[in-house]
């Protein structure tokens, strides 16, 4: 009798404990619930904005990025969160956090996709990896990503007035890239690397053709060729040079260099450098040349 008693009472504590788990879990979701709404805002979305952006105008920009993204979590329906949004972005990128403007914004383009501030909050990424472009002898991964993001909104948004800073940046970053490569280049072709000088140079001459490194990368690529004794690339090399900067200083040196083998420059339909160079405009110092 006292065992059957003794399993009983064992029995009510075993059925006992689901419940006990139960409230256990019901008093923790009732407390993260409290902690959730303790967290947001109560006050009005105008009245957030309006304190968001006398924060912003007072120039205290990482505060009212936080109190713009305040109003976003708070009233995530309210007309202002969506502009908050954007804002709060914004405000990071002028307070220097430029992480923090790079994930502000990417949300506001996920979520917003071609609405009215998208072309701002493009421009926000953009400038944001644009600033933190590193010198040519350093790592280019910002640079690569600024030319990317720049592009997009000149892709998404030709009309807006963020375009043309767009172009003008994408010009200056691909100008950085390729010097980026020359310093390389160089740096294999004084170590008799002409493999590895002749690819960055190609990247030079294939990708940032429009950049002024161009024309000293076509000479190089002369340099390098006929130290390989691969004269048809030399050749052809100085012609696309020579035809398209006639004036240049280096197509002067290339020529020089071509001669002093008994050789002149001379095109190779059949080169890579024929094909890339074809397949794009041809540039000058002044601009682009007809014919």
């Amino acid at each position: 009798m006292a065992g059957g008693i003794y399993r009983l009472k064992q029995g009510v504590v075993r059925g006992a404990r689901p419940f006990v788990f139960v409230l256990t879990g019901l008093a923790v979701t009732a407390c993260a619930s409290a902690d959730i709404t303790t967290s947001l805002n109560p006050d009005p979305p105008e009245k957030i904005y309006n304190s968001a952006d006398a924060l912003m105008t007072a120039g205290k920009f990482q505060e009212a990025a936080k109190k713009f993204e305040d109003l976003d979590r708070s009233h995530p329906y309210a007309p202002e969160a969506r502009r908050a949004m954007v804002l709060a972005a914004y405000s990071y990128y002028k307070a220097g956090k430029l992480p923090e403007a790079i994930v502000a914004a990417q949300r506001y383009t996920s979520l917003h996709p071609g609405t009215k501030d998208a072309p701002f909050a493009h421009h926000i990424i953009a400038s944001a990896y644009f600033d933190e472009m590193k010198k040519p002898n350093r790592d280019q991964s910002s640079t690569l990503k600024a030319v990317k993001e720049l592009k997009k909104l000149r892709s998404l948004y030709p009309d807006s007035k963020y375009a043309k800073i767009a172009e003008n940046r994408i010009r200056l970053a691909e100008d950085t890239l390729a010097a980026s490569e020359m310093q390389v280049g160089r740096y294999y072709l004084k170590r008799n690397n002409h493999v590895g000088a002749i690819n960055r140079f190609r990247t030079v001459v294939s990708k940032y053709q429009t950049t002024a490194h161009v024309e000293e990368a076509l000479m190089r690529l002369t340099e390098s060729y006929m130290a390989l004794g691969v004269v048809n690339e030399a050749q052809t090399a100085a012609a696309v040079l020579g035809h398209n900067f006639p004036q240049s200083p280096w197509y002067k040196d290339a020529y020089a260099l071509l001669q002093s083998g008994g050789l002149a420059p001379r095109e190779d339909g059949g080169s890579w450098i024929s094909k890339t160079w074809k397949s794009l405009p041809s540039f000058s110092l002044g601009g682009p040349k007809n014919g």
